[in-house]
């Protein structure tokens, strides 16, 4: 596998390469969630390789990649990020493949690219809806956030807050709510997660959860996407209520997406990969 160095804003990105060009396929480009890596593509390279050739890097902040203090973090920093890496680095239309947080970077980017992109894959994807973005109604919603807001602003508790995530055990725990099937929760997938969390600058990125913009609503996203989209759910994900959201998802996406439903959890392609390399790799096949 070919890891190398690119420059974005700057900054040092970790990102790698493998597999071949074929004039008659896209490439093929995965992007992690928030506190993973291109390590978390562990059982999807290998067998996407075979067949197209394939990208993956660490979002400016994660991974390998550097983590500094000045970028105001977030969805349109990221979208950029991506959009940056097809044009510069892989220069031909590309499949944007991702899970969580990349999952919205990667509809964002595949938004932006237009004819650059060649599809867009969302694993349990993040991101808000136009009719979530209202304010709190009630007295009591507006409270519990205020003091949640103003709580989670102190320095200190996030440090505290930082500093008890990263521990071993809890990070074996929090996996552990989020794969359905527990056999990948081992110690590579942990020290992937840790490692990154001990770069100078982890903290700086970590304090950003708490202010990051909400960034530009799916629905509209969906609307600026030219090219064919993939839903691939894990539906018994605990964190974003996936039976909930994909009903949201159905009632906004372009007519003719596609979706897989797995039984697994936050990160399918992990935590089942043989299901979703068999999902994508069908449905790579058949695009235009």
């Amino acid at each position: 596998m070919t890891t190398s160095t690119w420059q974005f804003q700057g900054f040092p990105i970790h990102c790698l390469q493998q597999g071949t060009s074929a004039a008659d396929r896209p490439a093929v480009l995965l992007v992690h969630g928030f506190g993973a890596s291109t390590d978390h593509w562990r059982f999807n390279i290998p067998a996407l390789q075979q067949h197209y050739e394939v990208h993956a890097l660490d979002l400016l902040g994660f991974g390998r990649s550097a983590k500094p203090a000045g970028p105001s973090y977030g969805g349109a920093l990221w979208r950029d990020q991506l959009v940056s890496y097809v044009r510069e680095r892989i220069g031909r239309p590309t499949v944007l493949v991702g899970n969580s947080l990349g999952g919205y970077a990667a509809l964002a980017a595949g938004a932006a690219l237009g004819s650059d992109s060649a599809g867009v894959a969302l694993l349990n994807a993040a991101g808000p809806f136009s009719d979530e973005q209202g304010e709190p109604k009630g007295w009591g919603a507006i409270t519990r956030r205020t003091v949640g807001s103003a709580l989670l602003k102190s320095p200190i508790l996030q440090r505290l807050l930082f500093e008890n995530m990263r521990r071993p055990g809890n990070v074996r725990r929090t996996l552990n709510q989020v794969y359905i099937d527990r056999t990948n929760v081992d110690d590579e997938l942990v020290e992937s997660i840790l490692a990154p969390s001990r770069d100078p600058g982890a903290f700086g990125v970590f304090r950003t959860v708490f202010d990051i913009p909400r960034g530009q609503p799916l629905d509209e996203l969906f609307a600026e996407l030219q090219s064919p989209l993939l839903l691939l759910w894990g539906i018994r994900d605990p964190w974003i209520n996936a039976a909930g959201r994909r009903g949201a998802f159905q009632r906004h996406a372009p007519a003719k997406t596609t979706e897989v439903v797995l039984q697994a959890g936050h990160c399918p392609h992990d935590e089942v990969p043989d299901q979703v390399n068999a999902a994508l790799l069908e449905w790579l096949d058949q695009l235009p």
